[in-house]
């Protein structure tokens, strides 16, 4: 979950997977991690000198841009941000959720440096701050406005919520949409929040990977179910609504198009659930372009959302801006980009984007 100035919070896990969690009875620690997670409290710029040599042979040192990381120890308290345990210049720990955070941080700081010349959420070198073990058996992993937060897991159905960089980078996301367009964590706006989200973790485990988009999984959070959930990962991107089917879980509940929409007033208005739709768009739209998700297919969508996009926007505002900025680039990226808005029925056909 994230935390903005008015407290709330975006988590990974969404509540109503949590709720359903906390009903079981195959998995009585996890039920009883679900319900404490539920009613848990919502609680300088660095560079670096890159060698390389020239065609000369000669030296070549340029400076670019560092993360700055600091990573802390809750001690299973719901205290934040809890003791230091290891700095940017620090050597690996003997613990491994805080080196697979410091890791996971520094993976996302590359990837938003590499794809869109970013220098971290904020683009002006926001330090990047993590806590690890968060609670006890606490079931999510969240943003606080600040800082990342991770929590252990329960062990029977959460687990290792630092060791999925899908996770990391979402949730990292939050803060980078936080910066931009601060979108309305409510209805539709939520949804695109949630989405741009996953959309930047996907891109930060395949630009680790060196994945193309058609090598890539599309899963976000494969990593976090133990080996007794029948599930593959939180949420597909490509497959939305095919991510898990449990029998303590239920059935991913995510629409793969606008037909499917749902209309509640849980999860702020199915945040979690109807991003599904814009996920697909954006995967499908990756794969058609072809090559590296992060380059055409990310350009487009981080130029929408950095170009003055409204916090309330719509699927339909969202979709006219990726083929606004789409157009930008090049007469097929525009055409694929209508392609993806089509197939998930947020446009009715492959038209230019609206005007007003």
């Amino acid at each position: 979950m994230s935390s903005t100035a008015s407290g709330e919070r975006h988590g990974v896990v969404p509540s109503y997977l949590l709720a359903r969690l906390a009903e079981s009875g195959r998995f009585p620690k996890a039920a009883a991690a679900a319900r404490q997670t539920l009613t848990a409290g919502r609680p300088p710029f660095r560079a670096r000198i890159d060698l390389s040599i020239d065609e000369n042979g000669d030296l070549v040192a340029q400076l670019s841009d560092a993360p700055n990381r600091t990573i802390s120890d809750a001690g299973n308290t719901q205290q934040l941000p809890g003791a230091v345990v290891r700095g940017e210049d620090d050597a690996p720990v003997d613990d491994t959720a805080v080196n697979e955070a410091f890791d996971g941080l520094g993976a996302t700081f590359e990837m938003l440096l590499a794809a869109f010349e970013r220098n971290s959420l904020d683009d002006a070198g926001a330090p990047l701050d993590a806590t690890v073990h968060y609670g006890v058996d606490y079931d999510n992993a969240f943003w606080d406005g600040e800082r990342m937060v991770f929590g252990d897991g329960d062990g029977e159905v959460f687990q290792h919520f630092t060791g999925s960089l899908t996770v990391i980078g979402h949730e990292l996301a939050h803060g980078v949409v936080q910066h931009t367009a601060n979108l309305e964590y409510q209805g539709q706006p939520g949804a695109l929040n949630e989405s741009i989200a996953d959309v930047f973790g996907a891109l930060t485990e395949q630009y680790a990977l060196s994945q193309t988009a058609d090598q890539a999984t599309w899963l976000i959070g494969a990593e976090i179910f133990t080996d007794a959930v029948e599930g593959a990962a939180l949420r597909s991107m490509i497959a939305p609504g095919t991510a898990y089917d449990d029998d303590e879980l239920g059935r991913d509940p995510q629409p793969d198009h606008m037909s499917g929409f749902v209309r509640t007033t849980e999860d702020n208005g199915g945040v979690h659930i109807n991003s599904g739709i814009p996920n697909r768009a954006f995967a499908l739209f990756a794969i058609d372009l072809g090559g590296n998700a992060w380059e055409r297919a990310g350009t487009v969508w981080y130029r929408a959302l950095t170009g003055g996009l409204s916090s309330t926007a719509t699927f339909t505002q969202f979709a006219d801006a990726t083929v606004a900025a789409a157009t930008d680039i090049d007469a097929a990226t525009a055409a694929a980009a209508r392609r993806a808005w089509t197939t998930v029925g947020v446009y009715e056909d492959e038209r230019v984007p609206s005007t007003d």
